[in-house]
């Protein structure tokens, strides 16, 4: 089953950083105005997914509508921008969806649109990971920490928080795939441990300490120690 993207306006999507308002993405004057698909019956995702395993050739539309803006908000906060290829990111995205769902492999513990979150983030990660492979990717910039000072502009500072969170997404794509994963979860998307626990099919300990285990990695690597503060 083939998933058909139609382009859609682009939702409201925060940075990874969480920011305000002002830091939200916004829809381009070019962009075609959103379509809408109004189905005769709104299916449960109980529903959806067992139509999707049945191959029902009427459901790409509507799963498509119901999942696009978690999926497109996840590929966002973690490429902090809407790459040249981020319709083929949602494509690739709705391909692993369709096939982990035909699987059988959504145990329904949490909600579909939750779940579709944390497919679209392993997707991600995978092509952040691939993307250093391919491109061996050195950026000594922003593997060191940036020098301390006073700074002098607003633009200072939004190209010093857009420096610090390339460097974030550098360090969470060089880390053990389920610990990255528990990370950007937990602290980028806010879901609680036991959603976590739900989406990965595992226990709510071993979502704890994936976190635990993840953080510690991550900011030793980023050389900051427990607290926030950075490594002298």
């Amino acid at each position: 089953m083939k998933v058909s993207a139609h382009r859609l306006s682009r939702p409201s999507l925060v940075m990874l950083d969480g920011g305000t308002s002002r830091d939200r993405a916004k829809s381009s004057p070019s962009d075609p105005p959103r379509s809408e698909v109004v189905p005769l019956e709104r299916l449960t995702d109980e529903q959806l997914v067992e139509a999707v395993q049945r191959g029902d050739s009427t459901i790409p539309d509507q799963l498509y509508h119901r999942l696009v803006d978690a999926v497109d908000v996840t590929l966002y906060r973690i490429f902090g921008r809407r790459e040249p290829d981020h319709e083929d990111l949602i494509q690739l995205a709705f391909e692993q969806i369709v096939l982990t769902l035909s699987r059988r492999s959504y145990a329904g513990a949490c909600s579909l649109r939750t779940w579709a979150t944390a497919v679209t983030s392993r997707v991600a990660f995978n092509v952040l990971r691939a993307r250093r492979r391919e491109r061996a990717v050195v950026v000594p910039a922003l593997d060191e920490p940036p020098e301390s000072g006073v700074i002098g502009s607003d633009g200072e500072c939004q190209s010093l928080a857009r420096a610090e969170l390339e460097r974030l997404r550098v360090q969470l794509a060089r880390m053990k795939p389920e610990r990255a994963q528990a990370v950007f979860l937990h602290d980028a998307l806010g879901h609680e441990l036991a959603e976590i626990a739900a989406m990965e099919g595992i226990s709510v300990a071993a979502a704890q300490s994936r976190l635990v285990r993840g953080r510690k990695e991550l900011y030793k690597r980023l050389g900051v120690v427990q607290g926030g503060r950075r490594k002298s």
